[in-house]
């Protein structure tokens, strides 16, 4: 007899114990973790050659002169804020010179092609050659440039370095 109740006794305490105990209640842990980064102003500019040359042309066949290294790639890479302009200016450190002889440097002219990039004639004052857009992003172009040929000029072998300059406020 005593096993009957053995068996009628477990399952009443599993029943028990079911009831009572409850649903089990989750338990959870939770961290933050704050992300930064800390981004500067970063300009970059690539020009795909440092030197050009005007072969010698006869004046009455060949008004102006391409540079033999024409295309001249340039691409500007800029990281600013949203609102500052990009800019690129060109300037002559003088004439082109052979010995005493000069050529002016405003026969020097180019002319560019890509969004943004303009044609221009350089100077010994700083000329824009791109007005780029407003804020981070890169963009590509092409100079083209020209001598305007001349019986006027002297034999020799001129010079002249130009500097590109990338700006943003």
């Amino acid at each position: 007899m005593e096993r009957p109740r053995i068996l009628i006794s477990i399952p009443m305490i599993l029943t028990l114990l079911f009831f009572t105990s409850g649903p089990s209640q989750a338990v959870t842990d939770k961290k933050t973790l704050i992300v930064k980064a800390k981004i500067e102003k970063l300009l970059k500019l690539i020009v795909d050659t440092n030197l050009i040359t005007f072969p010698h042309n006869d004046p009455d066949a060949t008004a102006e002169i391409p540079a033999l290294q024409n295309d001249v790639k340039v691409v500007v890479k800029a990281r600013t804020e949203n609102t500052s302009p990009v800019t690129l200016n060109l300037i002559a450190d003088g004439d082109l010179v052979s010995g005493s002889d000069r050529i002016p440097v405003q026969n020097v002219m180019w002319q560019a092609s890509g969004m943004g990039f303009l044609d221009g004639t350089l100077s010994n004052s700083s000329v824009q050659a791109a007005g780029f857009w407003r804020g981070s992003g890169v963009r590509e172009g092409t100079f083209r440039y020209y001598l305007r040929n001349s019986w006027n000029y002297s034999k020799g072998d001129y010079q002249v370095t130009i500097t590109y300059t990338l700006m943003t406020p």
